[in-house]
């Protein structure tokens, strides 16, 4: 197989643009068919990002926006492997997360949710994959939230992974879920993935990644392409 050349997206894996009980799908989804990249602009390498950009504490969100204490709530270590649509790592790649506080709350202007924003967590972190294709962040386990889709709605918990791998053709943003979430059940965003894909969108708890009388640990491999690929956030 030629390396420089990404095989088709398996659109059967991700959610469809407009899923009606997603509200906000339907006012932003495309009503015209997509354009097809040129090949040599999908193909196209990204910038690289060097270590350099990184601080030392980006990919530690316990500590990266300590003003005057540890954040509250439950200390995870999420961590697993970036892969390529033929199981191989994807080395040396930048991965991005954001996600709400331990109550549910967002550090940003729209987030409007009684909930108590935590002066000592940002909520925002990056690294970048070694050469294994593993990264690891060390956060805390986020809260669901109320989100107004419908009536009594509320989000599972779930970290939010940006990341765009070795060519603009496997740009991916997508969400982690955690295992045995009740509200994954009523959730549109989640249930609006192909359902012999959602399982993709869920971390394994692991006790092997479990730091004794510190932090869980979650498991949480994630795909930019092929057949196995990590659904897409829409």
């Amino acid at each position: 197989m030629d390396d420089s050349i990404l095989t088709p997206r398996d659109f059967a894996s991700h959610p469809a643009y407009i899923e009606p009980g997603y509200r906000s799908s339907v006012k932003r989804g495309p009503l015209r068919p997509l354009i097809p990249l040129k090949e040599r602009l999908r193909d196209q390498h990204v910038p690289v990002y060097g270590a350099e950009d990184l601080g030392a504490l980006d990919h530690d969100l316990t500590r990266n926006a300590v003003v005057n204490g540890a954040p509250l709530g439950e200390r995870i270590i999420v961590t697993g492997h970036v892969l390529d649509e033929n199981a191989r790592p994807v080395r040396n790649t930048l991965v991005e997360i954001w996600q709400a506080n331990a109550t549910g709350r967002y550090v940003h202007k729209s987030d409007q949710h009684d909930a108590p924003l935590d002066p000592n967590f940002l909520g925002a972190g990056r690294c970048l994959t070694d050469n294994e294709g593993r990264y690891r962040f060390l956060t805390i386990k986020p809260g669901a939230y109320p989100w107004g889709n419908h009536p009594n709605a509320w989000r599972p918990n779930h970290i939010h992974f940006s990341l765009f791998g070795d060519y603009f053709g496997s740009r991916l943003v997508t969400q982690m879920y955690f295992p045995g979430d009740p509200l994954l059940a009523f959730d549109p965003i989640y249930q609006g993935t192909p359902a012999d894909a959602r399982e993709r969108l869920i971390s394994r708890f692991s006790l092997d990644i479990t730091e004794e009388g510190f932090a869980l640990g979650y498991e949480f491999d994630i795909v930019l392409r092929g057949r196995n690929d990590t659904p897409m956030e829409r």
